[in-house]
């Protein structure tokens, strides 16, 4: 395992003022001397260790000197509590140790095999103590404590070490009881089967925590958030941030050269970003809401929670218009006024998504019902970029964007760290575009996470129809709005009610929705700290309860399309593969053809026509269907498909 230096420098942690007891060895220094490892461990037939970072070879060496041993593994880079980092930091390590010379391995699998040696590893953050308990036959002891973990870096002098020894018996039969209690109370033994069979693709019920399990049918785990945590991520962020500007050192070198090149490197680099951040911050707004102290501010002004009513009305009636106004469009324009106010209700609220996801994160809570994603995506002239344009206008007054030719992952990486609060439009986004850049920056979960951001922005992108498919790892991390209605271009050209609602509509409707949705979100974040919730709170279906609300209370009545929503209606199966569905229904309907029927293997087959396109729609089933391709060929469960299709997928023989 590698060395991983965790303590932290200043701990900015809050006064205890019941001055808990502290366990404190008084000890007397006799004297120091100069010894080789094998000289401070000789002697003795009988080894317990507690170590963190531990070199395999030493390892070996040292126990090869002990008739019996028994090592915990702790973990230095803590773990505070959460099943991932428990079941991440197990396979690590356990990984480590398979990587082993053979024979070292086993001489160590036999060894555990005949009891004469026990592995145990931690499952949540231990002590800071590095300890060997040293016994021979005769009862002579030794407890060796100190910084050293078990390796030849610790051990022949490479690195300084504080390094101190006790032959007491009093100081042994302490020491021991430490040791036990700990592999007690908070470590799994690496048993045999474990090192043969433990891995998280195949066999996570045998890393050392599903072994335990099996035996004891429920572990409990504390929850810590500390001082030291915080250290370490907030250290890891700042080197995210800082690593881009670092200049390349050669993979060749096996040393790192810092030479006053890099130094200046840095700062030239750190004074470009500067700059830059000081022109996103002059052209994007600063939209920050504080969910303590129920306050927003935009561009460092308190914005306004108790707007004229008056104002909010009108607010309101020119939204309205705004939207009526699809009925104008040709195509599905039916579902365009739905499908639009889906989009208005993620874009009013997500300013709450980054506060959600971290309490989400700092409870064990699925993320993924805060998305910080949006593709609205469709045919041309379907007004995707007036409509966005119309949103950002009532809720900061502005409507700025930037263009597809200037995203990259790591361009809206830094401006998610930049710009606050509200959303950052992407426009006219291409399926290559989209491919090379969008893909991998939607899939980065943990952003923000290491430094708790809390106020970054959302993201939408605009396309037209080139972004024709998008797979499922990428359409449960976003919100997708498909348009398939638009304007003729005589009709872009006649149109002005776009400008006018622009130019008049304010954000006093933003003010009251903002002042109805902080208690709410507060409540969210407070639910979301109870042990027994197992579920995300519903902030969508929340905000769309308050939009029809204010639209109810300010304009007598609201249109049909202004209506409750939930998750479901993002992120339900239909509604994430509905080009899928529309196009296979499609097909039945006119091409009965392009199917087979394979009752006897429940299979259904449908032939695209095109490989692409086979590749293409595959991405948008669900796993269910059990969906895969040969050539142009889609084959599908057919008992899934009859339900999710909703066809019965029958021939009759004129057919």
């Amino acid at each position: 395992m590698e060395e991983i230096v965790q303590d932290t420098l200043f701990d900015l942690d809050d006064k205890d003022d019941s001055l808990s007891k502290l366990d404190v060895v008084r000890v007397c220094f006799q004297d120091s001397e100069s010894l080789n490892w094998r000289d401070l461990f000789e002697g003795f037939d009988d080894i317990k260790a507690i170590t963190y970072s531990s070199g395999l070879s030493f390892m070996y060496d040292l126990l090869e000197m002990f008739d019996t041993c028994e090592v915990i593994f702790g973990n230095e880079k803590i773990l505070d509590g959460k099943v991932q980092d428990i079941i991440a930091f197990q396979t690590v390590a356990i990984k480590r140790i398979q990587k082993a010379e053979n024979k070292n391995q086993s001489a160590m699998l036999k060894r555990i095999e005949n009891g004469t040696a026990h592995f145990y590893i931690s499952r949540q953050s231990l002590s800071h103590e590095k300890l060997y308990l040293l016994k021979n036959s005769s009862g002579r002891t030794r407890v060796i404590y100190g910084s050293a973990n078990m390796s030849y870096g610790a051990f022949e002098g490479r690195q300084r070490e504080n390094i101190v020894y006790d032959d007491s018996p009093e100081g042994y039969e302490h020491y021991c009881n430490v040791f036990e209690e700990l592999k007690m109370d908070s470590t799994d033994e690496i048993t045999r089967s474990v090192l043969l069979t433990g891995d998280i693709e195949n066999n996570p019920d045998r890393l050392p925590i599903g072994e335990s399990i099996k035996k004891d049918k429920i572990i409990y785990v504390e929850k810590k958030e500390s001082p030291e945590i915080e250290f370490v991520l907030e250290t890891k962020g700042l080197s995210e941030k800082i690593g881009p500007m670092i200049p390349k050192e050669s993979k060749k070198k096996s040393f790192l050269q810092l030479t006053s090149d890099l130094i200046s490197t840095l700062k030239r680099r750190k004074q470009e970003e500067e700059r830059k951040t000081k022109e996103l911050r002059s052209e994007y707004p600063e939209l920050v809401v504080d969910i303590d102290d129920q306050k927003v501010s935009l561009n460092g002004k308190d914005y306004n929670l108790s707007p004229d009513k008056e104002a909010v009305k009108k607010d309101c009636e020119l939204f309205l218009e705004y939207m009526e106004g699809y009925k104008d469009f040709y195509g599905d324009r039916e579902s365009l006024q739905s499908r639009y106010f889906e989009c208005a209700n993620w874009l009013f609220c997500s300013p709450f998504m980054a506060p959600l996801r971290d309490a989400a994160n700092r409870n064990d809570i699925n993320m993924l019902s805060y998305p910080v994603f949006c593709l609205l995506y469709g045919q041309s002239k379907g007004g995707k970029t007036t409509f966005l344009e119309t949103i950002l206008k009532m809720m900061i007054g502005q409507k700025p964007k930037m263009y597809a030719s200037d995203f990259t992952r790591k361009d809206i990486d830094g401006m998610k760290r930049v710009v606050k609060g509200a959303p950052i439009i992407v426009d006219d986004m291409t399926n290559q575009r989209f491919t090379n850049h969008a893909i991998e920056t939607i899939k980065n979960d943990t952003f923000g996470f290491s430094e708790h951001l809390i106020n970054y922005p959302a993201i939408v992108i605009s396309a037209n129809e080139d972004v024709k498919a998008v797979s499922q790892e990428i359409t449960r991390r976003t919100v997708k709005i498909h348009i398939e209605a638009g304007l003729t271009n005589t009709q872009v050209m006649k149109s002005n009610i776009v400008r006018k609602i622009q130019h008049n509509i304010g954000t006093a409707f933003y003010s009251e929705y903002l002042s109805r949705m902080l208690p709410l979100v507060d409540e969210m974040i407070e639910k979301m700290k109870e042990e027994d919730e197992p579920d995300a709170p519903d902030v969508l279906a929340v905000s769309s309860k308050v939009i029809c609300d204010i639209i109810t209370d300010y304009c007598g009545q609201k249109p049909e399309y202004f209506r409750e929503l939930s998750l479901v209606d993002y992120f339900g199966e239909k509604k994430t593969g509905k080009p899928a569905i529309d196009k296979i229904r499609q097909a039945w309907r006119i091409n009965k053809k392009a199917f087979k029927i394979d009752k006897r293997n429940n299979e259904l087959r449908f032939d695209t026509g095109q490989t692409w396109d086979a590749e293409r729609m595959l991405k948008e089933l669900p796993e269910n269907l059990e969906a895969r391709r040969s050539g142009s060929t889609i084959i599908m469960n057919l008992s899934e498909a009859k339900e999710y299709f909703e066809e019965s997928f029958k021939k009759y023989f004129w057919q």
